[in-house]
């Protein structure tokens, strides 16, 4: 049987180690720079080490989930120095594109394989187990992981070579930056022509206008509710790189750069680790109101 590590357990990373702690029915050896972290994966039945070496040395298959692509770099880099050969790196981070494709030939030479694996679906489906993962990489790769994968997502899919993976969480942020601005707008809007929002809410949910980003977000706008289950950070991070590949490719995303720029503001404002639905926020500033329900 292989060992497994996990690398990174934050607010998506935590329940996903968990989760294949549980699912798996194998031992997971895992670190994270809390402490606290370490102490409820232990009670969840995880294995947690004092540092990363432990499992960079050690395991066969190591799982990424970690907040920017310098760290995820340093980390592949440090397993490639281990030597050991055979190893599987499955990086479930938000990292570019043109990172996994720069380290996938670095690692392969060194007899390391390679899965981008990021994953969509917020703290709800890391907790739940609901992910949707979206994998690039060696397709043999991805059938040997698959079942490991199964234990965090509920929706596997191999989107093709490498890179593959991570273009696809790009095209997914779009979308939810996108959501997210046109829920804090026409929220806002609402406030400011005389309507409750909560009553707006409760009234379109089920219609069209209806979304997992809507029923999910605009509940926590209206109730002030800004702690973070997807940082501003995270989210920032991947637009910015959904930007720099667009230059690449010689195309403009005009929405995905508008939320970029409000995203930016809000890092301005000191709102970086917020929630990222506080975009509404900055709507909030420009039309001078506060979205929250006349009940509270």
């Amino acid at each position: 049987m292989k060992k497994i590590g996990f690398i990174g357990m934050g607010i998506m990373g935590l329940p996903m180690a968990v989760n294949l702690v549980k699912k798996s029915k194998q031992e997971v050896v895992g670190f994270d720079v809390v402490e606290e972290k370490k102490n409820i994966f232990e009670e969840n039945g995880g294995i947690p080490v004092d540092n990363t070496d432990e499992i960079t040395n050690a395991c066969d298959i190591i799982f990424l989930c970690l907040p920017t692509n310098d760290l995820v770099k340093s980390t592949i880099q440090k397993i490639i120095s281990s030597g050991r050969t055979g190893t599987i790196i499955v990086d479930l981070s938000s990292t570019a594109p043109n990172v996994i494709r720069e380290m996938y030939p670095v690692a392969k030479e060194a007899g390391i394989k390679l899965l981008d694996s990021p994953v969509s679906g917020g703290e709800v489906g890391a907790v739940e187990g609901t992910l949707a993962i979206m994998c690039g990489g060696d397709k043999e790769v991805f059938e040997e992981v698959q079942p490991l994968l199964h234990c965090m997502g509920a929706n596997v899919t191999y989107m093709g070579s490498t890179g593959c993976g991570s273009v696809a969480k790009l095209a997914n942020n779009m979308i939810v930056g996108c959501n997210l601005a046109s829920v804090g707008e026409a929220l806002a809007f609402a406030v400011k022509a005389g309507l409750d929002p909560q009553v707006l809410f409760d009234a379109i949910k089920d219609g069209f206008a209806g979304s997992a980003v809507f029923s999910t977000k605009a509940p926590k706008i209206i109730s002030r509710n800004y702690e973070a289950s997807a940082r501003v950070a995270v989210h920032q991070k991947d637009l910015k790189n959904a930007v720099l590949l667009a230059n690449e490719l010689g195309v403009e995303i005009p929405m995905s750069e508008m939320v970029l720029d409000y995203m930016n503001e809000l890092e301005a404002d000191g709102r970086i680790n917020e929630d990222h639905c506080a975009v509404a926020r900055i709507y909030e500033k420009r039309m001078g109101v506060e979205i929250k329900s006349s009940n509270e």
